[in-house]
């Protein structure tokens, strides 16, 4: 089964190493994701999720959240929701 689109980055942070996504799909908590770009590739898991430097467990479309990433993203990069 493919990989869903479920939003794309708009931001990137250092420290902490953060990624902002404006989702056009539901994340939750525990969804494994791939963020895939021209030069970007990785797989992760989502460990935590805030909006607003508020903790929450789910995103839904139009929500811009921070996820912590594991190396860096690029603005416009896609964000995937991995399907088993």
């Amino acid at each position: 089964m493919p990989d869903v689109e479920i939003g794309k980055i708009t931001d990137f942070f250092a420290k902490p190493v953060v990624a902002g996504i404006e989702l056009s799909g539901i994340l939750k908590i525990g969804d494994k994701i791939h963020i895939k770009g021209s030069t970007t590739d990785m797989e992760l898991a989502v460990e935590s999720m805030q909006i607003e430097r508020v903790d929450i467990t789910m995103g839904k479309p139009g929500d811009l959240v921070g996820i912590k990433v594991p190396d860096r993203v690029r603005q416009g990069d896609k964000v995937y929701k991995v399907t088993e």
